[in-house]
């Protein structure tokens, strides 16, 4: 049975910066290129949350075909006719998939009456890496805490549900109000700061990647104040 396997990326850039700036991307390559085996490893994009920005996509694959040595590909589902058997194909080629950032929301629904949902899902169940920044990172949790109804208007919302628990992307720029949340609710969540990532296997958090950020497990069942352990 194929182990499930997610990457979540609290935040930051995809671009080539500085060589530690690159470390989780660096990691992801390397765990695409074990899955393809002697082939050419291929990674493919999944821009729904930017509204199938482009140039997000052109970045993507900058980094990880100029970078890397990998192929890359685009899933496009906006304002087109989406032909699921070719997509299918795209799917079936992919040894990780890389969704962006954006309107988290957006993208769920978008997912959902497009069909990609159910290929994602096929893909994740036969084993294929999921990674993920930002909205990209969030979707897979039962809640996430996300402004994408109102920008600037931080709210929790219902995820997918593959990955127990509650997160924030963005935590050190979220922290305050995340942490008023988490105590407030008496909830127990993650938070995962930009240039930071969440190793996730079959459902269950089993490691921390950084580059320059923090992983943190938010216990505010107390009431009285968040604890928080560097996971």
């Amino acid at each position: 049975m194929a182990q499930k396997r997610i990457i979540a990326i609290g935040g930051g850039d995809i671009r080539v910066k500085d060589k530690t700036a690159l470390a989780i991307e660096a990691y992801i390559a390397e765990e695409a290129k074990k899955h393809a085996d002697e082939n050419r490893a291929c990674g493919l994009f999944i821009p729904t949350a930017s509204h199938d920005c482009m140039p997000y996509y052109n970045t993507f694959h900058k980094v990880y075909t100029g970078v890397f040595g990998l192929k890359t590909d685009v899933a496009l589902t906006l304002n087109r006719e989406v032909d699921l058997e070719k997509m299918r194909g795209k799917f079936e080629k992919a040894d990780f998939i890389y969704v962006g950032g954006g309107n988290t929301v957006f993208m769920l629904e978008s997912w959902k009456q497009t069909g990609l949902l159910s290929l994602i899902k096929d893909a994740y169940e036969r084993g294929v890496l999921l990674c993920g920044l930002s909205a990209g990172a969030i979707c897979w949790f039962e809640e996430m805490y996300s402004d994408s109804v109102v920008e600037g208007d931080y709210a929790m919302y219902k995820g997918l549900g593959w990955v127990r628990g509650k997160i924030s992307p963005h935590y050190n720029e979220r922290m305050l109000d995340f942490d008023e949340i988490v105590l407030y609710n008496r909830f127990r969540a993650w938070g995962i700061e930009n240039d930071a990532a969440l190793e996730i296997v079959n459902g269950e958090p089993i490691r921390s990647l950084s580059c320059g950020g923090k992983v943190y497990l938010l216990d505010g069942t107390s009431g009285e104040r968040v604890e928080k352990r560097e996971f």
